[in-house]
């Protein structure tokens, strides 16, 4: 749910405190890759003139590892950002839901080019023309449902605590026609890993929830992720996201994140997330003819694989991650394709504008 790409564009334009923070060691020492005192500033400046609220940045050199933080953990105090606190992933949900049907592709369980009316018969009007692959991959031409929802400030105050089906989802993306044919051109939509999570609670028998964390978070111990659901709060250590309604300062920390449902109601920590980037461009989630799929990007789906982003820098690196937005959190997961440099890290939103400095900092000193 929320912006794609590498840029974090939810971060720019949102403002912060500008109070220093700190970068923690941990079991490593700092080498001659990664300067972490560069990004360290770079973090204290997007939450001071860039806009984040509170800013937590993961990096992984080779053997070297820290953390930076900077801002507040709470508006209004000097409660510092937690060390690994949990926080809204978004759109880093589709990688999850995209690595659980790959993983029942391999199992032959699903076929990546069979229609999706296959297996989920009446779903879409167009079920018969549109795959699987199309749905992960965003050439489905699905009306993406979000469009419809009032994402703004003063409008999602009136639908935070919502409770959503994901039929109610799918109908409002139903009653709008195809963007254009499937499998003719590329547009993201939240529509489509609405569909792959339901597509995964069929082949399963279970809730699509129960399906990612039997098959990916028990077995990489990632025990800060989950997907709530219904669930108002997000549990542990975190720090709080906000805007700004009618002059206002609103706490947006807890909602009803299912209008997210497969698209984007992930809760992790950049800890986990890091644990999990390694382990599915290691190959070791996913069977050697799927783990190749996932890279395959077409010439108009502007470098998104299936459920994997690939942005390639100024500098010629090639990262694969994918990043995140939802009201109140901005996130990014990232890593070279051998995983010897990672970068995640999570950004809350400040109820004052800023303009969004301090990213491409981070991005250009960790992977350039």
């Amino acid at each position: 749910m929320g912006k794609r790409g590498i840029a974090l564009a939810a971060v720019a334009g949102l403002a912060g405190l500008g109070i220093g923070g700190t970068a923690v060691a941990e079991p490593a020492s700092a080498g001659p890759g990664v300067d972490r005192q560069v990004v360290q500033r770079a973090a204290e400046k997007m939450a001071g003139e860039g806009g984040a609220a509170g800013v937590q940045i993961r990096v992984v050199d080779g053997r070297d590892r820290f953390t930076a933080r900077a801002g507040v953990a709470e508006w209004g105090t000097t409660k510092p950002v937690p060390a690994d606190g949990r926080f809204r992933a978004g759109s880093i949900t589709k990688t999850f839901v995209a690595t659980v049907v790959l993983q029942l592709v391999g199992e032959g369980r699903v076929g990546l080019d069979q229609p999706v009316g296959r297996y989920l018969p009446g779903l879409l009007p167009d079920g018969d023309e549109i795959t699987v692959r199309m749905v992960l991959q965003h050439t489905s031409g699905l009306y993406n449902y979000t469009a419809s929802l009032p994402l703004d400030p003063a409008g999602f105050e009136t639908i935070r605590y919502q409770r959503w089906t994901p039929q109610e989802i799918l109908a409002i993306a139903t009653s709008k026609p195809l963007d254009f044919p499937p499998g003719t051109a590329f547009n993201y939509s939240n529509t489509n890993y609405a569909v792959a999570a339901l597509l995964v609670e069929k082949i399963t028998g279970k809730p699509y929830e129960n399906a990612v964390s039997q098959r990916i978070l028990r077995p990489l111990g990632l025990r800060a992720t989950s997907l709530p659901g219904h669930r108002l709060d997000i549990p542990g250590p975190h720090a709080h996201g906000y805007y700004s309604v009618a002059g206002e300062v609103v706490d947006v920390t807890r909602l009803n994140p299912s209008v997210a449902y497969g698209s984007g109601e992930l809760i992790s920590s950049t800890a986990d997330l890091d644990r999990f980037i390694d382990a599915l461009l290691d190959g070791r989630l996913l069977k050697p003819a799927q783990q190749a799929e996932l890279h395959k990007a077409l010439p108009f789906s502007r470098g998104y694989g299936l459920g994997l982003e690939q942005n390639v820098l100024p500098c010629g690196v090639t990262v694969y991650g994918h990043g995140g937005g939802i009201p109140g959190y901005s996130s990014f997961m990232g890593s070279t394709k051998d995983t010897k440099t990672r970068l995640q890290a999570s950004f809350t939103q400040s109820p004052e504008e800023g303009n969004g400095q301090g990213w491409d900092e981070v991005l250009t000193e960790v992977f350039c």
